[in-house]
């Protein structure tokens, strides 16, 4: 008996991870709209139709949008289609994970503050936690800061392999992680 391997999630080839540090990059995620867009095509690639109707906005709105994440470097058309007169597009994500990097610029800095992808998930998971669904843990470590970057890449594989999971069911489930200083207290050093 053969086994089918799962299915490629999204359904096209795109790079690992993208370093974002332009500001028009930095513009072009800190809207809603275009972070729900960048969500939406790692599960499949998508047309503006789709894409449009996915969203609940007029295509020639979605349009707009998508065509900043094209001109910002993190959208791409992946594939096209034939459809009567028509070339149809579709579009994934250039890259899996998007990565701030270094900014140049206080400018910068407040861009970046739209981009809060625990604020996001305190907004959505509010009504879970009102109806019981709402899984959460909140941990504090002291650790080193060559830890911290090993722990990162291990969340990173966990978020990727949530990303991979095939698409079943009718609920959509956020997963969110977040590694940050924290002003929590302390145990003294052991005495020797």
């Amino acid at each position: 008996m053969s086994v089918n391997p799962a299915p490629q999630i999204p359904d096209y080839d795109l790079d690992d991870m993208v370093v974002v540090t332009e500001p028009a990059q930095l513009r072009a995620l800190a809207d809603d709209l275009r972070g729900s867009l960048l969500e939406l095509v790692l599960e499949r690639a998508a047309t503006v139709t789709e894409l449009a109707q996915a969203v609940g906005r007029p295509k020639s709105t979605v349009a707009y949008h998508v065509n900043l994440l094209v001109d910002a470097g993190l959208f791409k058309v992946v594939r096209t289609q034939r459809v009567r007169a028509i070339e149809e597009r579709y579009y994934g994500r250039v890259a899996r994970t998007i990565y701030i990097g270094a900014l140049a610029s206080d400018e910068d800095i407040a861009l970046i503050a739209n981009i809060d992808g625990l604020a996001t998930a305190y907004g959505e998971s509010r009504r879970a936690k009102e109806i019981d669904d709402l899984r959460c843990t909140l941990v504090h470590a002291r650790i080193a800061r060559d830890d911290v970057r090993a722990f990162w890449a291990e969340v990173q594989e966990v978020a990727r392999r949530f990303a991979q999971i095939p698409r079943a069911g009718d609920q959509v489930y956020g997963f969110v992680a977040g590694l940050y200083p924290t002003d929590a207290p302390t145990l003294p050093e052991k005495e020797s």
